[in-house]
This record gives C-alpha cells, sequence and structure tokens, in this order.
C-alpha cells in the first residue's frame, strides 16, 4: 500500500509553521518540541547542502549579441530515502520549505507536493487573515488538505 504519512511545512527562517500526521501507523509519533528540532535541524542541513552543490553548467548562446544565461541556483537536499520512509523537499523561491514524508514506493510525490503547494497559496496565502511567517491556522487549508491526502491513501 503506497501512503503519505505526514506534511511539515517550514518558514525561511527555519521555524515549523505546520504539521500534520495523515497515517498514524507509519511513522511513530513525535511531540511538539520534536518537530520544532526537526524543523530547525533540516533547515540547517538544507542550506549547507545548498552551498555544497556544484553549479549546473548551462551552454554559453552563440553570436555576439547574445546573453549568457546564469546558472541555475544549487537547490540543496531535496530527497532523503530510508528503508521504512522518504523525505521530499519542496522549496518555494521565497523560501518555505514543504516535507512530506511517505512511503519509498509513493509515486509521482513530486506531483502531490506540487498540488499541497497549489493549495497553500490558495487557502493560506490568499486569506487576508493569515500574517507571513506565522503558524498556518486555516481550516479551509486543513479541509482540502485532508481531503487530497485522503484521496491518494485510498488509491
Amino acid at each position: 500500500m503506497k501512503t503519505i504519512y505526514a506534511l511539515i511545512i517550514i518558514n525561511k527562517a527555519g521555524g515549523l509553521i505546520y504539521n500534520k500526521t495523515f497515517h498514524e501507523g507509519g511513522l511513530n509519533q513525535l511531540s511538539t518540541n520534536d518537530y520544532l528540532v526537526l524543523a530547525g535541524t533540516f533547515h540547517g542541513v538544507h542550506a549547507i547542502t545548498t552551498r555544497l552543490s556544484p553549479f549546473k553548467h548551462t551552454q554559453t548562446p552563440a553570436g555576439p549579441n547574445a546573453i549568457p544565461s546564469r546558472p541555475e541556483p544549487p537547490s540543496g537536499l531535496e530527497v532523503l530515502e530510508t528503508e521504512n520512509f522518504r523525505l521530499q523537499c519542496f522549496n518555494t523561491l521565497t523560501g518555505t520549505k514543504f516535507l512530506l514524508f511517505s512511503e519509498t514506493t509513493q509515486a509521482n510525490v513530486d506531483v502531490t507536493i506540487r498540488r499541497i503547494y497549489e493549495l497553500y497559496c490558495d487557502y493560506v496565502m490568499k486569506n487576508p487573515f493569515y500574517q507571513l511567517e506565522m503558524p498556518v491556522r486555516c481550516d479551509a487549508f486543513d479541509r482540502k488538505l485532508l481531503s487530497y491526502i485522503r484521496e491518494i491513501n485510498s488509491r
């Protein structure tokens, strides 16, 4: 059975702003303090791996008036896979990180995490009462996210 276990959202400063467990039997239960430590630790490791990653070399355009392309910035840690779970990280342009924990055999995790990001944009970022970089407390986002993950986990 393919399962999405949990989601963690980390702000650009490394603070935990959202965490949700979707499948109780999958991962060990963590305390709130453990989630805070996990968010800060991952943020630091991600920053280090971003600096370790080499730049991707691109072809320089030919011609006298051609504009040289800039190399893509390094992305840092994107996937961490163990024998028990897979951690997929989606880093937005603003520095917010979405960490999705799933089974190692889960297919299309990148599509799933981008859809979660779309839900976040639609229901959290467009909420006039949400303050940037603060914990996410949005019932509509919770409902839509839970519905989407239930659909995936029931396949």
